[in-house]
């Protein structure tokens, strides 16, 4: 009928389950007899074999690649067209004799993960994982007592696509769990699954040596037992110590290697952390001993079996591994606000000393707050010296406005005033908003400094804090007079390293600004909004230039009639309409191929995505931000 819309286009989504050419199998020939290895030709006979004993020659015929061949492991990568694929797995898995010899083949399915540090693409790499290697890694992490969305294991069907498809969105997920989480993500075994190659290194064994080295100069002091995994970093290590001629009393010897931001000279360094015990401060832990050389340093401290900050909070025991003690307490609850008011203003005056004296720190946790009856006390000055990153460096790194010692100091501080305040750390930073406080005093101070305005626009000093309402009122009884002289040339050597250290953290800042911003970026223009808006605009384009060719057609026309005439006539436009580019109607009815790719970036948290390589070949990405402990 005349006037009457045409049938309106229908599409059909189409996915291929086997777009690929070839399939990729990695397997493992086991030999449970021992003997002599098969070299890669005597492998390939044996794949050869299979094929014939199950298949006959037709399969004997099944074109079969070995890419790639570990003698050692017996372990290969065989290329087989798609349409083999069955043939050649089946007959693998019922081989059970090699030249008389009992043997099994395995199919293994392993993950492909790319991992990237920081926000350089340069700096990435790849690594292989088997689901027994995540299921390894699952139960050391069970000291945490977290739950873990580890996808559970299954028997029957685990070579099904689907059901590999499914355990690879697990991994990812699981991945995205362990890596956004502040304490699994900085943890040795996390390090280890995810850097191998850097992590590689029996830390404890390192400083084991250098202890024993330092008793034979020093045979007064004499190990107890190592101290294992009580601390968050990863090369630095603690051991119960004891005095021959005391052997009731317990110190703690804690050792380290220099960090990423080490810029004192060797000799300096020496000096420095041999004046640390000559510090005198009634908020700051004495050293007994403390000495350096130009590869780690050693300091000696009295043990406190009453604990640090921490331990406090979190009702923990000072000997339990870090996992146990913090990653999932028993009970969330803060501390009164008497304690919070007190403790906070013992910490801040800490701080405004070590700032006037020039010294750098850039170092406070509740953990590095030793607790001796009602008076906290500062741990760890040495790191600083040692250029060790900060436990909140993956937080304060994404705002440039916090680009100072001092002001980390104070980001630092609003971190342990929340976790004084409400028993855990804050969830997300900047905090939006805050649960109800003791008082409104305490929330008006972490406004100041964990809020995204107070990140934006400044957060106040030390000495600003110190005259805030919360701590004001204060009375501190103790009476002792600190002390702590640093030699003029020390004292500019500081400087300079100090600034080297800010200096570093601002041109990290940058890049992670200029790469958030290329992120956003990117978003922005992939979002389904923006591609709409281009193709809406596309259309208007080609439906301008169609018109405007129409009218210049049209005019050409006209002046050649005018012409031929000899009389001239204003230009018409056309009669009937121009028809819109055929481009606007252009359909491509093509099978969507399924392709696993990476998610964007984010830091943080931390991303990782697992891929599947046994029989569907796919990319994809993992990032993690790493802090070199």
């Amino acid at each position: 009928m005349a006037g009457a819309e045409p049938p309106a286009a229908t599409f059909e989504r189409r996915v291929l389950r086997s777009a690929a050419e070839h399939h990729y199998l990695r397997v493992r020939l086991e030999l449970p007899d021992g003997g002599a290895r098969p070299s890669v030709a005597q492998f390939k006979q044996l794949v050869v074999s299979a094929l014939r004993e199950l298949h006959g020659e037709v399969g004997a015929a099944l074109p079969v690649d070995v890419l790639t061949y570990e003698e050692k492991t017996l372990s290969a990568i065989l290329r087989v067209v798609s349409s083999g694929l069955v043939k050649l797995w089946s007959a693998l898995t019922l081989l059970g004799f090699y030249q008389n010899r009992r043997c099994a083949f395995r199919v293994l399915q392993e993950y492909i993960i790319r991992v990237q540090r920081g926000v350089s693409a340069e700096n990435s790499w790849q690594i292989v994982r088997r689901y027994s290697d995540f299921d390894l890694l699952n139960n050391s992490l069970q000291i945490s007592t977290l739950s873990l969305p580890l996808p559970p294991k299954k028997l029957i069907g685990n070579m099904e696509r689907e059901f590999i498809a499914e355990r690879q969105k697990g991994l990812q997920a699981y991945l995205d769990v362990i890596t956004t989480h502040h304490i699994l993500s900085n943890c040795e075994l996390v390090k280890k699954f995810l850097d191998p190659n850097s992590y590689s290194v029996n830390y404890t064994e390192i400083a084991l040596q250098h202890v024993s080295m330092f008793f034979r100069s020093e045979p007064k002091w004499e190990v107890v037992e190592p101290l294992k995994d009580i601390g968050w970093r990863i090369r630095k290590k603690y051991f119960l110590m004891k005095i021959k001629n005391q052997p009731k009393e317990r110190l703690m010897l804690s050792w380290a290697d220099p960090g990423p931001d080490k810029y004192l000279s060797d000799k300096d360094l020496q000096y420095a952390v041999k004046l640390l015990s000559s510090c005198s401060h009634p908020y700051i832990y004495k050293i007994t001993f403390a000495t350096a050389n130009e590869s780690s340093a050693l300091v000696i401290r009295p043990f406190s079996e009453k604990g640090t900050l921490k331990d406090l909070i979190y009702k923990a025991k000072p000997k339990d591994p870090f996992l146990k003690k913090y990653c999932n307490p028993k009970k969330i609850q803060g501390l009164e606000l008497q304690q919070i008011k007190t403790y906070g203003r013992q910490i801040l005056e800490v701080l405004k000393f070590l700032h006037e004296k020039g010294f750098p720190y850039g170092h406070l946790h509740s953990a590095n707050v030793m607790l001796d009856g009602d008076t906290c006390k500062l741990l760890d000055l040495e790191n600083s010296l040692l250029g060790l990153p900060s436990f909140y460096r993956s937080y304060f790194s994404q705002f440039r406005k916090i680009n100072t010692l001092e002001g980390v100091d104070v980001h630092c501080f609003g971190h342990l005033l929340y976790e004084m305040t409400y028993g855990r750390p804050p969830d997300t930073i900047p905090v939006d908003s805050f649960p109800p406080a003791p008082s409104v005093f305490v929330v008006s101070v972490l406004e100041s400094i964990l809020t995204c305005e107070a990140m934006k626009n400044g957060m106040p000093t030390v000495s600003r804090l110190l005259q805030m309402p919360l701590f004001s009122d204060v009375l501190l009884t103790n009476s002792e007079k600190p002390q702590f002289k640093i030699p003029t040339k020390l004292k500019e050597a500081l400087k300079t390293s100090k600034e080297c250290i800010e200096k570093r953290l601002t041109e990290e800042q940058k890049l992670i600004h200029q790469h958030r911003r290329l992120t956003r970026a990117q978003s922005h223009h992939g979002s389904e909004e923006e591609k709409k808006k281009r193709k809406i605009l596309a259309r208007k384009k080609s439906k301008r230039s169609a018109y405007e060719s129409g009218e210049e057609h049209s005019a050409k026309y006209s002046n050649s009639n005018n012409s031929g005439s000899g009389a001239s006539s204003p230009l018409t436009s056309p009669s009937s309409p121009t028809p819109p580019s055929t481009a606007e109607y252009v359909r491509q009815d093509r099978p969507i191929v399924p392709h696993i790719a990476g998610d964007g970036l984010q830091m943080p948290p931390s991303r990782a995505c697992p891929v599947e390589r046994q029989a569907v070949t796919s990319e994809a990405f993992c990032f993690y931000s790493c802090l070199d402990l």
